[in-house]
């Protein structure tokens, strides 16, 4: 008879209490679920146009190197990465997705003993990854339902819970799940009143879909702030989720850092061809932007048509209030093949997060949502 062992028991403390991330439903898994077919994805914030032809390209081109280990410093890369965003090679660190960065950040900077910031509504990640390594996590109260900028960061109150303790703060601007945004002036105010040894993270995977004015890139202040640290993805408007690749944009001295816990090869050869292809290729990136531009105007007005409130949103998303419990509307979405992403998890039950689809996926939403929200209403 096997012995049994207590593996709980084992677990260091960060890790205990853990649960761990869901992602939103593939399509495959909700076809199978409900036996239906045709189903569109609007759960996972991707791009609906998908990668860039000459990231495509570049990824055939590449696939009689597999037998080769990928290059370890990404060379080629980070030096096109530093070009785009006005720096030096060495600030750029690559990850496996920009949520590999946020890992690496806590590892190198959290532990016991010390705090990390965040607000209560960001990105699930941040309480992930903080947890994990047994730092106290201090979470700021985000903004009112009826603020100009809706349960968005409220960055005075994350401010008054950094003390000498603090080593991380991380802000995700925009912020997912609720579309909110900083301007540069308060945003550039709260850096400027952090202390020097208390790093700021600006996670600006949705950077990219930002077209309007006093929209802050973070990236042009790292000379004047050294604490800073911008992670990026080529996860949303690049339309690489599946290769998963990322960066962070920091000081050398940081990125030294992350270079140390950073795991050997941790971006596969095909994903740095793919992300070099796609940051050169910026008719896609201004399709992209223009595609999510129109769908974001549109789904906005439409939810708002059907009587739900609409969360002011900069990103390629929606969060909307259903005014009710959302589980039961996603139950019925996904009944017709339509996936969104509920954000119990977020403490937000009555919310639903849609990512922008292409204009037929975003009207058959619209309908859809119509049909169920007329017969809950007969049926009330």
């Amino acid at each position: 008879m096997a012995r049994q062992v207590n593996f709980e028991k084992l677990i260091v403390p960060g890790v205990r209490g853990l649960q761990p991330y869901v992602p939103g439903k593939p399509i495959e898994e909700v076809e199978r679920e409900y036996g239906i077919s045709d189903s569109i994805k609007l759960a996972s914030n991707e791009n609906p146009l998908g990668p860039s032809p000459r990231a495509l390209a570049a990824i055939r081109d590449g696939l009689d190197t597999l037998g080769q280990y990928p290059d370890g410093n990404g060379h080629y890369l980070k030096e096109a990465l530093a070009a785009h965003h006005h720096t030096r090679p060495d600030a750029i660190t690559l990850g496996n997705g920009s949520n590999e960065i946020l890992v690496l950040l806590a590892e190198a900077f959290l532990g016991p003993g010390v705090a990390a910031v965040y607000d209560q509504y960001s990105f699930v990640v941040y309480r992930l990854a903080v947890q994990a390594t047994g730092a106290e996590a201090r979470v700021a109260p985000s903004r009112s339902a009826q603020h100009a900028q809706p349960l968005g960061h409220d960055l005075d109150a994350m401010r008054s819970l950094v003390d000498a303790d603090t080593r991380i703060v991380f802000i995700a601007n925009p912020n997912n799940p609720t579309g909110t945004w900083c301007d540069e002036d308060e945003l550039r105010a709260f850096v400027s009143g952090v202390p020097a040894d208390t790093i700021v993270v600006v996670d600006e995977a949705y950077a990219e879909y930002v077209s309007g004015d006093g929209y802050p890139r973070v990236a042009a202040w790292l000379d004047e702030f050294p604490n800073l640290v911008v992670t990026r993805t080529f996860s949303k408007i690049y339309g690489l989720a599946g290769l998963r690749i990322g960066y962070a944009i920091s000081h050398p001295a940081v990125a030294e850092i992350l270079n140390r816990v950073r795991q050997p090869f941790n971006v596969n050869s095909l994903a740095q061809r793919a992300a070099l292809a796609a940051l050169q290729d910026t008719a896609h990136i201004d399709e992209s932007r223009s595609v999510n531009a129109q769908g974001l105007g549109f789904l906005s007005a439409g939810l708002a048509d059907l009587g739900f409130r609409v969360l002011p949103s900069v990103g390629n998303f929606v969060l909307v209030d259903m005014g009710t419990a959302a589980a039961p509307f996603c139950e019925a979405l996904l009944r017709v093949g339509i996936i969104v992403r509920p954000v119990a998890n977020y403490g937000l039950p009555n919310h639903l997060r849609i990512s922008v689809g292409l204009p037929a996926q975003n009207r058959r939403l619209l309908d859809a949502l119509r049909a169920i929200y007329g017969a809950e209403n007969s049926a009330g």
